[in-house]
């Protein structure tokens, strides 16, 4: 029996939300609803005072159960509830199914499952219905509830079709479907513009990637030269450093040698000076004149005629003079250096500047 009902759904649909029937039961009219604590029929518009005494029908409550089941088997495995952005469906009771069609008439948007509901209880396709692209609500005129399908060019704004022959009744009227012809050729315009600027900003930023890399090898090239050269300059400063000191050791060398053996030879001398004076100074205290006279030949003989080199050690020599000298190459270096750094730093920032100018 319920395959017998089953292509016939309106006979078991609520009118009033479209869904199938929950808990059906029959008023006096004849009309089957589920309870919802209402006092007229929907449908014929009879009214009960008091509320009448509801009774449930079971055999259409078993009919709606195999209704159901039915519908289960032939309804899709999984349902596409409405996510943040999504219509969701006005029928749907608990968690809301995405919206796929909204009726202009019936002011309602409909899942896929509520939207065959919906056909089947308005054949024909004398309802007009749009895809759900949006809260339906922003389609309706807010001040008469009706749809919003004529365009304002007076005050550039969307009315329906009562506020034409009211408020907006001299104003420069056309329908939505018109303007949107003449809307839709400055939007291609448009969107050909945004595709163009976002393709030549696409070009740009390529471009200025591949100059950032370029800046980036070449800043790290010359950073690699840069120390190769000071590495060369440090060099070269440790080898004049090192002549430098080797020239002051070998004059200090050369100096002493010459100093140390004139040396030798006067401590040698006074030691043999000192022994004589000693002998002397004995032979003169001597009582054995025949012992003063055999010494005193030898001991008063002048000394040998071995002169020593005339040699003089300045005192006050010292190396100040290669001191200032270092000192004031350093001046002359660190000058130069600093200089240098401030002519290839400007030169750097005129170069940027050009190429900014450029852009």
């Amino acid at each position: 029996m319920a395959e017998g009902f089953s292509d016939d759904l309106d006979l078991f649909t609520c009118p009033v939300c479209l869904d199938l029937l929950k808990d059906p039961v029959t008023i006096s009219c004849g009309h089957s609803y589920y309870q919802k604590g209402v006092y007229s029929c929907p449908q014929c518009r009879h009214t009960f005072i008091p509320r009448p005494v509801l009774f449930k029908n079971p055999l259409i409550a078993e009919l709606v159960e195999n209704m159901k089941k039915t519908r289960l088997q032939a309804a899709p495995p999984a349902l596409c509830y409405a996510g943040p952005g999504d219509v969701e469906c006005d029928v749907c009771t608990g968690r809301k199914v995405k919206a796929v069609k909204s009726c202009l008439v019936c002011l309602v948007s409909y899942c896929e499952t509520h939207f065959k509901v919906h056909n089947e209880a308005n054949p024909g396709g004398k309802h007009t219905v749009t895809d759900a692209t949006g809260p339906l609500q922003e389609k309706i005129c807010s001040q008469h509830s009706k749809l919003a399908e004529i365009f304002c060019q007076t005050d550039m704004k969307l009315i329906c079709y009562l506020c034409a022959m009211d408020e907006h009744k001299n104003h420069d009227t056309v329908s939505a479907k018109a303007v949107r012809k003449t809307k839709q050729i400055q939007l291609v315009e448009t969107q050909m513009e945004t595709k163009q600027r976002l393709q030549d900003r696409e070009e740009e930023l390529q471009e200025l990637r591949e100059a950032v890399e370029t800046l980036k090898r070449s800043a790290q090239a010359a950073v690699e030269d840069s120390e190769k050269i000071f590495t060369q300059m440090i060099r070269s400063i440790e080898k004049m450093r090192s002549e430098v000191c080797k020239m002051i050791r070998d004059q200090q060398k050369a100096e002493l040698s010459l100093a140390e053996g004139h040396l030798e030879l006067l401590e040698q001398e006074i030691v043999d000076l000192r022994r004589r004076d000693a002998e002397l100074e004995q032979l003169s205290h001597t009582e054995d004149h025949i012992h003063f006279l055999q010494r005193f030949p030898s001991l008063c003989a002048p000394p040998g005629s071995k002169d020593l080199p005339n040699i003089t050690v300045n005192q006050s020599f010292s190396f100040q003079a290669v001191v200032k000298s270092v000192s004031a190459l350093k001046e002359k270096l660190e000058d130069f250096c600093k200089q240098e750094v401030e002519r290839i730093s400007a030169t750097r920032r005129e170069e940027l500047q050009a190429v900014m100018r450029l852009r």
